[in-house]
């Protein structure tokens, strides 16, 4: 079994990104472009300090949003609205880290928990709906995400925008005290010559490790777990679905939290129009790519920041940077079908080997 699960892990993604490879330079063949020049352009690009430094920085949001929407992966569940959760508790924390002065600690553990709060809140609204209403988790995510959009943007318009001065022109909210920054770890490692390294990257590896305690060593895991595998066993078991959907959607939703903290303590310092967007689905890839799995994940994470940075370099070389896009999507379709092929060669061999035991006895 132990050896089952590796295949199942280890195989797929290594399949998806081999084939991701190879469709990307047949691609590139047929635009007149020289894949192996593409490549090592892209790779010596990613791999100076610069780039390094970038991607890990980039690596952190994709992570943490990964690891929420893991969260509700283990529940069966699929929460699409972790891109409209981390928006929302962005901007709420910023505003409130902006009109407060407090010591540092407290002030970024208040960012930190306006953050984590107002994002949970968000996502079990949607696990409310399934519940209660029995609207699918899907539809009203992708719904959430419309609201929280709207709702965001009129915030920045009308409540937080009177509060800049008149000479910004994009609607923002008050930049955060210095109090309120989380340092760079650029000091502590001795590379003050390179662009600053966010000092959430810790806490990103500590996000990691507290999902990988609750998922896998906790009874509330185990629950969590044994209802998406199979709801109506895990009831007759003792648990209450109704109530693990709930908490399995406030969970991700408080992971969700966590995403905006990293550029908005380490680079932004302030909520804008310009703030980046698009983690919450990009956490969709890097969960499905990483199989769930917190050093999955983080691999992942690692893989798809390296592809936006190198790809940078492309435009410059006159090869279109459309490529890298093309990579990530193929990776993300062929490591859903991988993981279904290893799958089922791993079970029909466990069908095979105890049929022989059987048969032997």
């Amino acid at each position: 079994m132990k050896l089952s699960l590796k295949l199942t892990t280890l195989l797929a993604p290594v399949f998806a990104i081999i084939v991701a490879f190879g469709l990307s330079t047949i691609m590139l063949y047929l635009i007149g472009e020289d894949p192996i020049e593409t490549f090592k352009i892209m790779y010596d690009y990613g791999k100076t300090g610069k780039s390094i430094v970038s991607i890990l920085n980039r690596s952190v949001p994709l992570y943490i949003s990964a690891v929420a929407v893991a969260v509700g992966f283990k529940m069966g569940l699929f929460n699409i609205g972790v891109e409209s959760q981390y928006l929302m508790g962005a901007l709420l924390s910023a505003a409130l880290g902006a009109a407060v002065a407090l010591p540092s600690f407290l002030h970024i553990t208040l960012i930190i928990f306006v953050a984590v709060i107002s994002s949970a809140f968000w996502a079990a609204i949607a696990g409310y709906l399934k519940v209660k209403k029995g609207v699918h988790e899907v539809i009203s995510t992708i719904m959430l995400n419309y609201i929280g959009t709207g709702i965001i943007a009129y915030l920045l318009a009308n409540i937080f925008f009177e509060k800049v001065e008149l000479s910004t022109t994009a609607p923002q909210t008050d930049l955060l005290p210095e109090t309120a920054r989380i340092p760079s770890l650029n000091a502590f490692l001795g590379i003050e010559d390179l662009p600053n390294l966010h000092g959430f990257i810790i806490g990103a590896v500590f996000i990691g490790i507290l999902y990988y305690w609750i998922v896998w060593k906790t009874s509330l895991g185990f629950d969590l777990r044994a209802t998406g595998s199979s709801p109506l066993a895990a009831k007759f078991s003792g648990a209450n679905p109704a109530r693990l959907t709930i908490l399995a959607m406030m969970i991700s939703g408080a992971f969700a939290g966590f995403v905006g903290i990293a550029p908005l303590t380490g680079y932004f310092f302030k909520y804008t129009t310009d703030f980046p967007s698009g983690l919450g689905f990009a956490g969709i890839t890097v969960a499905l790519l990483g199989r769930n799995h917190p050093v999955g994940m983080a691999l992942g994470a690692i893989l798809l920041s390296f592809l936006e940075r190198s790809a940078q370099i492309l435009d410059l070389k006159d090869v279109p940077k459309e490529i890298e896009k093309i990579m990530q999507a193929v990776i993300v379709l062929t490591v859903v079908v991988a993981y279904e092929v290893v799958k089922r060669y791993v079970t029909n061999r466990q069908i095979k080997e105890a049929s022989k035991v059987v048969a032997d006895d």
